[in-house]
């Protein structure tokens, strides 16, 4: 009879439930790299209006240049909040991730025990059935030497 884990239904439960806790991970890691993406995005927009403003704004416009700057600022500012609330968010799912690895892997030593197990008490039958063959081949050994030794006499 092939092994067969009792507990083969839960494991099974259980890695999917760490695929899915993966898929969240990569979620929130691309959720942070978008964001990152917004703030570079941000950093280069100011970058080019200082860069403009310098060099070719009439110094009538300043005032709004200013007012943009500090909108692009501000901006850039919310931008970090999300990117912070984002990593913290990715850190919470992570852990939920090593959580289902530990219940995952307590699962996998414990089927490894049973296989040995009943890795053992199969020698132990095989180790017993072929016993009990070498016993009757003594006694069917014994008996034909009795018949043999009758046959003599």
């Amino acid at each position: 009879m092939p092994f067969r884990y009792r507990l083969q239904k839960v494991l099974d439960f259980r890695i999917k439930k760490k695929e899915e806790q993966l898929q969240q991970v990569i979620k929130a890691k691309n959720e942070v790299d978008r964001i990152q993406g917004l703030i570079d995005d941000n950093n280069r927009e100011i970058a080019g209006v200082i860069q403009t403003m310098h060099t070719t704004t009439d110094f009538r416009m300043m005032d709004s240049y200013d007012k943009y700057l500090k909108h692009l600022y501000e901006k850039g500012e919310e931008l970090e909040k999300q990117k912070i609330e984002a990593e913290k968010a990715l850190e919470i799912e992570k852990q939920k991730l090593v959580e289902c690895e530990k219940e995952v892997k307590v699962l996998e030593k414990h089927k490894e025990k049973m296989i040995e197990a009943y890795n053992e008490e199969q020698k132990q039958i095989e180790i017993k059935q072929l016993s009990e063959v070498a016993v009757q081949k003594y006694f069917q050994k014994t008996r034909e030497k009795k018949e043999d030794e009758g046959e003599d006499i």
